[in-house]
């Protein structure tokens, strides 16, 4: 430390500073100026914008480093600051092979996927120092506290692919493909939890819904494909993308359309199909004008309005005349308006109605059924569904 602070003094007459402490290690240096000035405490230096903790963690300064951390003035120390190039204290740590420095960081709860404004995590950097003098000691430590090993920095490399083949890089190379798996492993085990709960979820909303039996091992079989995809993209397995789940519900009133549309609102936020789980009902007067030029805005509203969640269109055969030669209705203008931006991702979209007149519609627009993929057809509840629906409901007001 004095030989620290005789370099110092022979580089420079100028006094020293809280930066120039922070990077000899002269701790009683340190601890008089800031406690003289504790505004210094986060103070950034000139150029790289760097406090105190970026320089002591830099230089593994580790006295400097705990004082710092266990500092007990009214202002705190910033534990993630960002230095003009957007390094935090424990990326400076990772960089210089500060071993200690990065312990102390990590153990006081330094965000180790920090980012750089380059993309770099601390372990990107920490691969980079073991590189150049074959010291894995940081990237161990870093690994002990399960950085992520799969981080993309803003290239789309992660530690691994910043590895040059050679035998210098054997050993870290083994040690960072042996963690990778090992989070593979982890996350595998985490997707299988989370499905379970969303699957259990679903279930506990169909169990609400009485009869439907042919629909119900559609809408699971349909789920159970959607959450796999997303154990394969948590795996890190490349998924193709999905075509929006656009459908038809094909039944008479009063067999269950809307509570089953409300339902896979819900499920489709839950896999992450949708950002809302919102269900937005619509039928033939709030999307049709009654001049030229006042339907297209106004079914454009609607389906703003429904973005992010599901437009449900009820009585949708009522957007198609039964007569052709009817030239005055605008149903159709709706109609196209809808199919617009089915193919946008932005909203899903549930046409329902009778079985027979839903055929209209199906035959009026050549991409309806290149659009709506999924077909679901409700029977009419026979008598004992009706009393389980009685059954249900009363229940449910007396828990209330």
């Amino acid at each position: 430390m004095q030989r620290d602070r005789q370099d110092h003094g022979s580089r420079s007459s100028k006094p020293p500073t809280i930066h120039s402490y922070a990077q000899s290690g002269d701790l009683l240096g340190f601890q008089r100026l800031l406690r003289g000035d504790p505004s210094l405490l986060n103070e950034r230096n000139p150029v790289m914008a760097q406090t105190p903790l970026h320089v002591s963690a830099g230089y593994n300064r580790a006295d400097i480093i705990k004082f710092l951390l266990d500092w007990q003035g009214a202002e705190k120390v910033e534990l993630e600051p960002r230095n003009m190039y957007g390094e935090t204290p424990l990326h400076m740590a990772a960089k210089n092979g500060c071993t200690e420095a990065a312990r102390l960081l990590l153990a006081r709860g330094a965000f180790i996927e920090a980012k750089a404004i380059n993309g770099m995590t601390p372990l990107h950097l920490a691969v980079w120092y073991s590189i150049r003098v074959e010291d894995h000691s940081t990237v161990k430590t870093l690994l002990e506290y399960n950085a992520d090993c799969s981080a993309e920095d803003n290239e789309g490399m992660t530690p691994l692919n910043h590895l040059s083949p050679g035998p210098g890089s054997e050993e870290v190379r083994k040690l960072l493909h042996w963690h990778l798996e090992e989070q593979r492993k982890r996350k595998a085990l985490e997707a299988c939890s989370k499905t379970k709960a969303k699957m259990d979820e679903l279930e506990d909303a169909l169990t609400n819904v009485v009869g439907l039996h042919e629909l119900k091992v559609q809408l699971r079989k349909w789920a159970k494909g959607m959450l796999l995809d997303e154990r394969r993209r948590a795996l890190g397995m490349k998924v193709g993308t999905r075509r929006p789940p656009h459908m038809a519900f094909l039944g008479n009133p009063g067999t269950g359309k809307t509570m089953v549309a409300r339902i896979l609102g819900r499920l489709l936020h839950m896999v992450g199909v949708l950002p809302t789980d919102k269900v937005t009902e619509v039928q033939r007067t709030d999307l049709v004008g009654e001049f030229v030029g006042h339907t297209g805005p106004k079914t454009r509203r609607k389906i703003a309005e429904a973005e992010g969640g599901i437009l449900f269109v009820d009585e949708a055969y009522r957007l198609i005349p039964s007569q052709k030669e009817d030239e005055k209705d605008y149903g159709i203008e709706a109609l196209e308006e809808i199919m617009s931006v089915m193919d946008s991702g932005k909203v899903v979209v549930i046409f329902a109605g009778y079985s027979e007149p839903m055929k209209r519609v199906i035959s009026s627009n050549e991409g309806f059924c290149r659009r709506v993929t999924k077909f679901f057809h409700f029977n009419d509840f026979s008598s004992k569904d009706l009393a389980n629906i009685c059954h249900i409901k009363m229940n449910t007001q007396g828990r209330r």
